[in-house]
Order: structure tokens, then C-alpha cells, then sequence
């Protein structure tokens, strides 16, 4: 909500509002306005406003002071203006044409004789018998409404504030009716040593005095923009259909909340197109009487004597049912509109842009592709079928890789395997397996079992089973 210049670092000034930080607490926006026309050359420097708009204790108050000298003066200036009986200091919100606008808005005339005057900008002193002062403040509150207990008033102090050279207090204070408080005033002026002004105000004025955030997250109207309070009913909360809970309408004043009239127009225009003398229709099953209208559906709310179950109407059946009522006709059903089902909403169709693959290419190719895979799963079985020959069948491949597979033998071009009953041949390994046999390029080994010992050794090795003793391998020592 604050500017953005400001930081919460208290150590050096910031740039924007020059609050030390007090963006943090809403202080920097109350009652702000944007200087729309600073900006804009002045024609004539005599015609110039002369009034500048000062506001004290970060925004609360605000007051027009009028600037003879005509000093030039930037937002955010502190400056010291005339008091009671002495000066004060306060911050300045507001120069030059923009200054004419928010005193019109306020009915202040600009030439007014009994508008004080700007004295000085405000030297070092003069900030630290401010700073001084107000630091008395708290103190002040809590000691004077302890003195108007014992005196039992019928009142609450909401606030005290302390004019910059201390000569002067102003009390704000909350009650429902007149307060004779003569005597506190006495008793104020001898506690405190100070000039003693007592000024009421309501609840509203104290929440924007006090501040803070409101039910919707938001800093409070009438601590930041809202300066006229008007009037707000429970007639408001009706109109919108709200359900009269006082926890619920009131805001941090305990009042009704302000914002209930910022929507109040709208539904009232809204609520124009609904019939009157609607409020009981007449239907065979007895009277049905209104519960609410809901503007945003155009739907009126009707209950039967006999339930307690809500039946919404359009308006043009409940205007169709009042013509009726008044020939003395009685329908038999209300005929009431079903707001429970569910409309399916419509699918938006496909739009082709330029540059983008529609669906239905996307479609062709991937039927495309699953027949191309049906195809290769019907051919592997008939491969397989061609490659199996009984009673030998030789396939050569030359290059890298030769396969042959026969009944007695299968050669390749690196490595030429021989599978048979009774051996394996191959180029770099030659494996000869028949029966109990097996016969290698490199390492030959005879491998007999307990039944026959014999063995050759010598680079040659023979493995021969008992039903089939006889077994050669031979290794090609070139191989």
C-alpha cells in the first residue's frame, strides 16, 4: 500500500515518504492523495495558490496552512506552522493546484482571515522538542482514562495528541451522549501542565485514527480514502441477500461495515427487472412465499406450506403464475427450473492453425505404423520355417558373416560352425560334437569317462562316451 521508497530499515531516510519505515503500519497512506498537476508549467506565477495542506501524527489530521512567503515547499517537508499559543510541526501532503481542489472539497475558502500562517521549516530544535512531546503520548492515554474512570464518565479516550512545543493537548474521545466533563478538564490541565481541548468523535473516526487491516485484507477505507461516513442499514445487507449476522456485517468499529453501499446501487438496478407484489403465489398445493431473488440468475426462491424445500422460479413463470392468480386460475405445480443438473459443456473443436500437425495426420501415420508391425510379426515365423532344413541345407554368406546349417555341419566366413550328430567345426574354434565327442581349434581335449581311460595328450584331447568309443579330433595346427 505504501510507496515504493520506503523500506522498514529505520537507519537512514528513505526516499519516498521520508516516514523511517512507517509504511509498515499504514501510516504513509492515510488520507493520501496523488499530486496529479504537479508536473504541469504554471502560466502565471501571481494566480499560484498560496495554501499548502499539512497533515500531523502520520495522517490523522490535516489541515490547510497558508504559505506568505511563499517558500517552496516539497512533499514530505517538515515544517513548522502556528498553534495555540505557540507552534507546531506537522508534514507537508499537499502543494500548489491540487491544494484548490481539496478545498473545495472541504468547503474551505482560500481567502479565509482566520487560516494560520507556515513560520519556518523545522530546524533540529524544533524536531526534538517534537520527538520529545510525542513521546508523552501513550503515557497521556492511559493516564487519562484512568482518571475518567474515577470520576465515572460515561466516555472512552480514544486518543491523545500533543502539540510539537507541549503547551497543548487535544483528547479524543468516544460517547453515546453529553459528557459534563468540567471538572475532568481541570483535573487534565493540572495532571499534564498543558492547554486542555476536548473533541468527540465516533467509532468510525477512531478506526481510521487507530488503522489496521480489514476483513478483506485490505487496509481500512476509513483510515486511508473514505473521509465522508454515510449512513449504513440492515436494509443494505437485505437488498444483497446477506443473512443478518452482526458479527458477520460489522466491521472493526463494531459498526455496520462501510462497504455494504458500494454495491447497493448496482443491486438495486439489478433488482428493477423482478415483478412486484410477487412476494405469495398461489398454486393447488397452497401458497408459496418468497425467500430471495438472485439477481445474477434471474431466478426467484418460493417455499410450499407443506416442506420446507426451496423451489427457484424464473421470472417469467412467477409472472406467468401472478396473471393466473389474478383471472382465478390456480395451476397445479410451480414448475420449478432444475439448477442441480449438471450441462455438459460442448467440446471446442479442433482448429488448424498454419504451421501445426492437424490430429487426423497424426492418426494416419500411427495406423501406418501398426500395420507396418503386424507385417513384420507375420513374416518372423515364415524366416524361422525357411531357415530349418532337415537333411542338411547350407547357407553361405560371404563378407563377415557365413552361416551354413546342414544336418552334419554349418560354416562361416570368421567363424564356421560344423553342428552334426557327431561334431562342430569352426574357423578360429572347431568344435566337433558327436555323441560324447567334442573337438576344438586351439585346446583339444579327450575327456573320457571311468569306462574308458584312454587318453591322448600331445595338443590333442578325445572325450568319447561308452556306447560310442570311437572319437577323433584332429587340430590343424595351422588353425
Amino acid at each position: 500500500m505504501g510507496c515504493t521508497g520506503c523500506s522498514t530499515d529505520t537507519g537512514g531516510k528513505p526516499n519516498g515518504c521520508k516516514s523511517n519505515g512507517g509504511c509498515s503500519s499504514g501510516g504513509c497512506n492515510r488520507m493520501n492523495a496523488h499530486d496529479w498537476l504537479r508536473n504541469l508549467p504554471m502560466a502565471d506565477f501571481d494566480s499560484a495558490c498560496k495554501v499548502i495542506e499539512v497533515s500531523f501524527s502520520q495522517g490523522t489530521r490535516k489541515d490547510f496552512f497558508r504559505n506568505p512567503t511563499l517558500q517552496p515547499f516539497e512533499k514530505g517537508d517538515l515544517i513548522a506552522v502556528e498553534g495555540v499559543s505557540g507552534f507546531d510541526l506537522g508534514e507537508v501532503s499537499l502543494t500548489g493546484e491540487i491544494v484548490r481542489l481539496q478545498m473545495k472539497k472541504r468547503n474551505v475558502k482560500e481567502d479565509n482571515p482566520e487560516m494560520k500562517k507556515v513560520l519556518r521549516r523545522a530546524t533540529d530544535r524544533d524536531i526534538d522538542l517534537w520527538k520529545q512531546n510525542k513521546a508523552r503520548e501513550p503515557e497521556a492515554v492511559i493516564r487519562s482514562r484512568a482518571i475518567a474512570k474515577q470520576l465515572r464518565l460515561d466516555m472512552k479516550i480514544s486518543q491523545v495528541e500533543m502539540q510539537a512545543d507541549g503547551r497543548k493537548a487535544t483528547f479524543f474521545y468516544i460517547a453515546d451522549g453529553r459528557v459534563d466533563f468540567r471538572e475532568l478538564i481541570k483535573v487534565y490541565a493540572s495532571e499534564f501542565k498543558v492547554k486542555v481541548e476536548m473533541r468527540q468523535i465516533g467509532a468510525r473516526q477512531e478506526a481510521g485514527k487507530v488503522g489496521g487491516i480489514g476483513s478483506c485484507g485490505r487496509e481500512l477505507c476509513c483510515s486511508t480514502w473514505l473521509t465522508e461516513f454515510k449512513s449504513v442499514n440492515t436494509a443494505a445487507a437485505r437488498y444483497q441477500n446477506l443473512s443478518i449476522n452482526q458479527t458477520k456485517l460489522s466491521g472493526q468499529c463494531g459498526r455496520l461495515k462501510c462497504c455494504l453501499n458500494y454495491e447497493l446501487d448496482t443491486y438495486l438496478d439489478a433488482l428493477q427487472s423482478f415483478p412486484d407484489n410477487c412476494d405469495v403465489l398461489q398454486v393447488a398445493k397452497g401458497n408459496a412465499f418468497l425467500i430471495k431473488k438472485d439477481i445474477f440468475k434471474n431466478l426467484m426462491w418460493y417455499t410450499l406450506p407443506d416442506s420446507n424445500k426451496q423451489y427457484p422460479l424464473s421470472i417469467e413463470r412467477v409472472q406467468k403464475i401472478k396473471s393466473l392468480n389474478r383471472q382465478g386460475i390456480t395451476p397445479d405445480e410451480l414448475e420449478p427450473v432444475d439448477v442441480t443438473g449438471k450441462q455438459k459443456e460442448a467440446e471446442p473443436e479442433m482448429v488448424e492453425l498454419v504451421g501445426q500437425i492437424s490430429l487426423r495426420t497424426l492418426e494416419k501415420a500411427e495406423k501406418k505404423k501398426k500395420q507396418q508391425q503386424q507385417q513384420q510379426r507375420q513374416q518372423r515365423p515364415q524366416q524361422r520355417q525357411g531357415g530349418q532344413q532337415q537333411g542338411g541345407q547350407g547357407q553361405q554368406g560371404g563378407g563377415q558373416q557365413n552361416r551354413g546349417q546342414q544336418g552334419g555341419g554349418q560354416q562361416r566366413g570368421q567363424q564356421n560352425r560344423g553342428q552334426q550328430g557327431g561334431g562342430q567345426q569352426r574357423g578360429q574354434q572347431n568344435r566337433g560334437q558327436q555323441g560324447g565327442g567334442q573337438q576344438r581349434g586351439q585346446q583339444n581335449r579327450n575327456q573320457q569317462r571311468p569306462n574308458n581311460p584312454n587318453r591322448n595328450q600331445g595338443g590333442q584331447e578325445n572325450q568319447q562316451r561308452p556306447n560310442n568309443p570311437n572319437t577323433g579330433g584332429e587340430k590343424q595346427p595351422g588353425q
